[in-house]
């Protein structure tokens, strides 16, 4: 085919994808308002069913500029920040439909939004779409399995997150007599906070794997499984936090409040490891292997 015909092609098909990666980003707007009237009329059936709706075709958008970035690339789509953002957020979207289907509880919808959202934003705005050649580091088996599972426990970490922001919403709504209807009782309320320990239960063994295989990875490209490079440094620290809040929830004395504050600690520290480590990195000019832009 004539080269011409191709960088016509490839701009045509990475137009495309910004175009409906910014439909996406308005589709997750559209999610978070009618979340939040939900929140704020939770018996209104209209917000309830346009929320869900929303969600739903901003992760459809994203699954077709998924398509069209893997055709374009020829690779999976994860290797600059930018890419890692747009997968990052459609990862936490259909993570949390799954449980919004299973659960029948809307409350945490409207935090996934707002993370999904912001992370799309980020990426339009604040990050390079350009494709590039891959790393010789991260030309390896291990580059697909290591991105996409420890991304899957992400995004069940942001649902979990967002389960438990609801649960302690809840709570103190309830404290301060406010009766409104979302779909939580007193009854039922201890299962729908069950769903946090579950959904951890679930991401963990992911994350676990995301960082061995990491090292595997490591291994291959530097000769070295484990540099205490920052990104490494923080990925280990994530995992103690989370490992520390399994073990807080079969403690009956810290499975209440305490339990509630490392589970808030440890997706705080999965946001410094996924973004924050490498912000900082660069801003103070801390030498690190995973700094790929």
């Amino acid at each position: 085919m004539d080269p011409q015909v191709l960088i016509a092609r490839d701009a045509s098909l990475f137009a495309a994808e910004r175009t409906v990666l910014w439909v996406a980003l308005y589709a997750y707007g559209v999610a978070f308002v009618c979340y939040v009237m939900h929140f704020f009329a939770p018996r209104n059936r209209l917000f309830r069913q346009a929320a869900t709706a929303a969600l739903v075709a901003a992760a459809g958008l994203q699954t077709a500029v998924i398509v069209i970035r893997t055709v374009l690339k020829g690779a999976s789509p994860f290797q600059s920040l930018y890419e890692s953002l747009a997968w990052f957020a459609w990862s936490a979207a259909v993570a949390y439909l799954v449980i919004e289907w299973r659960r029948h509880v809307k409350l945490p919808g409207f935090f996934v939004s707002l993370i999904a959202g912001g992370a799309v934003l980020y990426a339009l705005l604040g990050q390079n779409p350009e494709i590039k050649p891959l790393f010789p580091a991260l030309q390896s088996s291990w580059f697909f399995w290591h991105v996409a599972i420890a991304f899957a426990s992400y995004a069940i970490f942001v649902v979990a997150f967002g389960v438990e922001i609801s649960y302690l919403l809840q709570l103190l709504f309830w404290k301060l007599g406010v009766t409104k209807d979302y779909g939580l009782t007193r009854d039922n309320i201890s299962r729908f906070h069950r769903s946090v320990h579950q959904l951890v239960l679930f991401g963990f063994p992911m994350l676990t794997f995301g960082i061995m295989s990491g090292a595997a990875w490591a291994n291959e490209a530097w000769g070295v499984y484990w540099q205490w490079d920052p990104k490494e440094t923080w990925s280990l620290i994530t995992w103690f936090a989370f490992a520390l809040y399994l073990h807080a929830r079969v403690m009956p004395r810290w499975r209440g409040a305490p339990s509630s504050l490392i589970m808030i600690l440890a997706f705080a520290c999965m946001v410094t490891t996924f973004l924050g480590v490498s912000w900082l990195a660069k801003l103070f000019g801390v030498p690190s292997l995973h700094l790929y832009g």
